[in-house]
């Protein structure tokens, strides 16, 4: 409980951070944001224990975030700003949790057995709070009602889609979302043809609503190269397994 109560004294104060480094309410510091992750972020593996000597920075970003009201925002800068805010308070979740100078060795380890840490109400947008449950299950996916976004939204964890390492934008939002979500049916360690058993990430079970109760007819949709041709071929006698996910820490 003293951590949960930590990060909400360390969020609260984003916006008077914000001020102090000089940045205004109006002021976009989603340049800040692409710095960190260009540097901190390679081939989806997070490097938390450098973004930790760079916290400063990630809070301006997010007292960017917490001065900012999304709904003046065309449709998808605002799609792209609450994933862009999902990803930046994650990394924040884990930085506020280093104990001896390391991250958790897990998401999981954060919070209480009555309090996930998905459900720890301390994401700050446009003066409201938010926990990162409500930015996920209550705002992007029931409003952009777009299945891409699970291959977006980052969970700090080994088997979620990787975290890109620049931000999301309204301008390229389409490309980064369709890129993303090739990139992670291709990936053979989550999902994977194998005779007549398509094995496939827990997400697909999860959130089955969003893909229309048919990951088969997703996968045929993004799948590229070989495994397109053989699903094609292999469509009306496949078999579907969920993998078991790996929640370990998504990097160092």
């Amino acid at each position: 409980m003293k951590r949960i109560a930590k990060l909400v004294f360390v969020v609260s104060l984003l916006t008077l951070s914000a001020i102090l480094a000089g940045a205004t309410p109006a002021e976009d510091q989603t340049p800040l944001y692409d710095e960190l992750l260009q540097q901190y972020v390679k081939d989806g593996q997070v490097d938390y224990t450098g973004l930790k000597k760079k916290e400063a920075q990630l809070d301006v970003y997010l007292g960017y975030l917490a001065t900012t009201d999304p709904a003046q925002l065309s449709e998808k800068d605002r799609f792209a700003f609450f994933i862009n805010a999902y990803n930046a308070y994650t990394i924040k979740l884990i930085l506020t949790n280093f104990e001896n100078g390391q991250p958790p060795a897990s998401i999981n380890d954060i919070g209480s057995f009555f309090k996930k840490p998905w459900s720890i109400q301390f994401v700050k947008i446009g003066g409201r709070t938010y926990t990162l449950d409500n930015i996920e299950h209550d705002i992007l996916r029931p409003t952009f009602k777009d299945p891409r976004v699970h291959f977006a939204v980052n969970c700090a964890s080994k088997s979620c889609p990787p975290l890109l390492s620049e931000p999301y934008s309204g301008e390229n939002l389409d490309q980064q979302l369709d890129a993303n979500t090739r990139a992670f049916i291709a990936n053979s360690q989550e999902n994977r043809l194998e005779g007549d058993t398509l094995s496939v990430s827990a997400i697909f079970k999860w959130f089955k609503e969003d893909f229309a109760y048919d990951p088969v007819g997703f996968f045929e949709k993004y799948a590229e190269g070989d495994l397109q041709k053989e699903l094609a071929a292999r469509t009306d006698q496949l078999k579907l397994k969920y993998l078991d996910y790996d929640w370990s820490l998504n990097g160092k």
